[in-house]
């Protein structure tokens, strides 16, 4: 009789395979014997997820039923059940991740106990405002910040100068441990980091006293950046190798710098266009005009033709922000607000009633 593996991961026939690994894990944690479940239900599910987790088996599954394998998906741990280790478990440790918490410590399955190398220093992130203008031309800035670097005395090895260097003898000069494991999915094979030597493979007889072993110290440095021309609000730029080094000339992280832009009494930018407003009279507005406009890029002439009603927005064309990531510039539009005289004097009134139309 075949057997309904979606059903027994509890999934539909359209799952995605992202779906059914997710089910996979939590149906396993459910009924997983360690825990008080029942071994033949998790021998049921893992034999499903070895067919639902395989796209070729899946398509044949789907085809022909579980009958396609002539009884060999067997639940994948080589017909024993989980009194034998002999034959060694059909399960990939990847799928099955940190889904036992401490049991998968302590067989080796979860993150914190597979082989780590040693590791590269913490990436940085630090924020720098800027002028309006100073995004929109480019500029160059001195920062200062402070972060782990190669230790000067010991050059960054961790030892004391002169000390005597040996080999491990934790680890015999591997940099790290491997242990065979006996357990109920039978015998897993687990590389761990030799905690006495931390990866390095030797020891030295006297730590360095400046950086206590660690190969680095908190340092302050000074560095000159350029920022783009059309960079944005928001942006970062990656200053690769000016993180935290890491320890005993493990390589640096990256330093992210985030950009802030201050804002403008008389500009205001959307994307790479820029935006301002400006006053004309209303004799302008009527019999038309050439005023200056300011830009980010300085003054220039806008002609402002007769009858211009008030709220008119102009293009002044390739005006605006550099495009960061493209070719040429935005563009810079101007509103134009006409101004209404206050106050009129006899004379003037007379001037604007004579021209009532």
């Amino acid at each position: 009789m075949s057997k309904d593996y979606y059903n027994i991961l509890g999934v539909e026939k359209r799952a995605s395979a992202e779906e059914i690994k997710a089910a996979f894990r939590k149906k396993a944690h459910q009924h997983h014997p360690d825990k008080g479940g029942n071994e033949e239900k998790f021998k049921e599910i893992n034999e499903a997820y070895q067919v639902l987790g395989n796209t070729d088996k899946r398509q044949q599954y789907d085809q022909f039923g579980s009958g396609f394998q002539n009884g060999q998906a067997g639940g994948g741990f080589g017909g024993q059940g989980f009194g034998g280790f002999g034959g060694g478990a059909n399960i990939n440790m990847d799928d099955l991740g940190d889904l036992f918490g401490g049991f998968g410590d302590m067989f080796g399955f979860g993150g914190s106990s597979t082989q780590r190398g040693r590791e590269r220093g913490h990436d940085l992130e630090m924020s720098l405002a800027i002028d309006f203008l100073d995004a929109i031309n480019g500029t160059e800035r001195e920062i200062s910040f402070s972060h782990f670097k190669s230790c000067h005395y010991c050059q960054g090895s961790g030892h004391a100068p002169g000390a005597k260097i040996d080999t491990c003898s934790a680890c015999g000069g591997r940099g790290h441990i491997n242990r065979v494991q006996r357990t109920i999915l039978g015998a897993i094979q687990t590389q761990s980091l030799c905690s006495s030597c931390q990866g390095e493979g030797k020891k030295a007889s006297l730590e360095c006293s400046h950086c206590h072993g660690q190969g680095r110290s908190k340092q302050t440095e000074k560095i000159k950046i350029k920022i783009p021309a059309g960079i944005s609000e928001g942006a970062s730029i990656r200053l690769a190798s000016y993180g935290d080094v890491g320890v005993k000339k493990m390589p640096a992280g990256d330093l992210f710098l985030k950009i802030h832009i201050n804002k403008h009494p008389q500009f205001r930018r959307e994307g790479d266009d820029i935006y301002s407003q400006t006053d004309i009279s209303i004799v302008e507005a009527s019999l038309g005009a050439t005023i200056a406009i300011d830009t980010a890029h300085g003054p220039v002439k806008l002609k402002v033709p007769e009858g211009t009603q008030p709220q008119t927005l102009f293009r002044l064309k390739e005006k605006g922000a550099p495009r960061l990531h493209g070719r040429g510039l935005g563009d810079h539009f101007v509103r134009l607000q006409v101004k209404i005289p206050k106050n009129l004097n006899k004379q003037q009134r007379q001037l604007l009633e004579s021209l009532k139309f």
